[in-house]
């Protein structure tokens, strides 16, 4: 009897001894949580000396904790951030290139293939692919429809389609109580603004970079204008947002007379649904395309960004390897990754899909991405969106002249590029 206690004792030991365990940081999304933790159960099922801890953290504040992890040399296993934010992990060599093995391939090109045409491209590094894509993510309007049609407008035909009708349109929408804002007509996703503030510098001929790469900033006078337009929206101007208020697109969906439009992706919707089936419901909501100044020079639209699973080049062969395995368990469903998230994975068989051309609004997305690219990929890039959005904020919130601003921007934005 005794021997038998014994020989059960060496098993238990040897199969816990075995057991892996991977830790997996991503982004809150409430939709997104319980589509995750089935896919972990059922892997765990599958692949029973495996085990996955899953953690959440919100969206600004994973940069910080991943961060902070990485340079204890204590990261998790598996994490996904925007791919700007991700970026620098690629290039200084932290992350581990994906494992053809652990997806069933044989090539790198044959992992290309099963993707839209350059999805690819901002985790490919000297000739190796460094993550996989959870979504790619552009931005649209949402509309009220109600409270448009509360102030005389026709949401259909007098929806915004450039800023200067934003402006316009934002101006009959607000309600104020002396210089309280108690309901905006629109407000912008502060505090990324490489993802939507840097387009509208380049529909005016602006760039944040030149051609090499070597100089931050181009073209003064689009700067210039971006600011001044920022400046006299904000609350020392027109007093029509402020990046000091709760985001638009989370009062959005409480449809409770706070926010009449805002910036926001495909998920949205879903988000709305989850948060207020009733609104949901009523379909008195809308979505439309990224406006355009009036005398752009550049038809571009809301950069699009990607949220890519990557793993941890100090994590354990044995671990990357389950990883990898896990995380193509996760997106071999992209469908419903669409249809309970609102998430877009580009994959071609997908997006090629019925299931995908039929879901609302789909278009209006895929003709905006088609006028815009990639957010900027550059290793000092969440510096640069500080400095960007530092800027942005001392004409807002404070009496910092546009012409002082864009002098401190361009200076710090150039001393940052010259730092090695």
């Amino acid at each position: 009897m005794r021997w038998l206690i014994l020989v059960a004792l060496i098993v238990s030991t040897i199969v816990c001894a075995s057991q892996i365990e991977i830790i997996f940081w991503t982004h809150e999304d409430p939709n997104r949580t319980p589509l995750e933790e089935r896919y972990i159960q059922e892997f765990q099922k599958m692949y029973p000396n495996v085990k996955i801890t899953r953690v959440t953290y919100p969206s600004a504040k994973i940069r910080e904790v991943v961060l902070t992890a990485f340079a204890a040399r204590k990261g998790p296993d598996i994490f996904n951030m925007e791919i700007q934010d991700a970026y620098p992990y690629i290039v200084n060599e932290r992350v581990a290139p994906v494992s053809l093995s652990a997806l069933g391939l044989k090539s790198y090109d044959e992992l290309k293939q099963m993707y839209v045409e350059g999805t690819l491209d901002a985790v490919t590094y000297k000739g190796k692919i460094y993550g996989l894509p959870l979504e790619l993510t552009n931005w649209c309007v949402f509309i009220n429809k109600k409270y448009f049609r509360e102030v005389g407008l026709d949401p259909e035909k007098d929806y915004p389609k450039t800023w200067e009708d934003m402006v316009r349109v934002s101006e009959k929408l607000v309600i104020r109580e002396g210089q309280i804002l108690k309901r905006r007509g629109f407000d912008f996703r502060y505090p990324y603004y490489l993802t939507f503030m840097l387009p509208m510098v380049e529909q005016l001929g602006g760039a944040l970079l030149s051609e090499d790469g070597k100089t931050a900033i181009i073209n003064d006078e689009a700067w210039l204008k971006v600011l001044r337009f920022f400046k006299e929206w904000g609350p020392n101007g027109k007093n029509l947002g402020s990046p000091t208020y709760t985001a638009a697109r989370k009062d959005f969906n409480k449809d409770n007379n706070t926010v009449t439009m805002c910036l926001s992706g495909l998920y949205q919707i879903l988000r709305i649904k989850a948060e207020n089936p009733q609104f949901y419901e009523s379909k008195e909501w809308m979505v439309v395309p990224f406006p355009v100044f009036e005398n752009a020079v550049k038809d571009v639209r809301c950069n699009y960004y990607g949220h890519y699973y990557m793993v941890n080049a100090e994590s354990s062969k044995e671990k990357q390897e389950w990883a990898w395995k896990f995380i193509a368990y996760m997106l071999s469903h992209p469908e419903e990754y669409l249809i309970e998230v609102g998430l877009i994975q580009p994959k071609k068989d997908f997006v090629e899909s019925d299931t995908f051309k039929n879901y609302p609004y789909s278009k209006v997305f895929l003709e905006d991405m088609a006028k815009s690219h990639i957010v900027p990929l550059h290793p000092k890039g969440p510096q640069l969106e500080q400095l960007i959005k530092e800027a942005v904020e001392s004409v807002m919130l404070t009496n910092t002249t546009v012409e002082d601003a864009l002098k401190t921007l361009k200076k710090k934005a150039n001393d940052l590029l010259k730092e090695e």
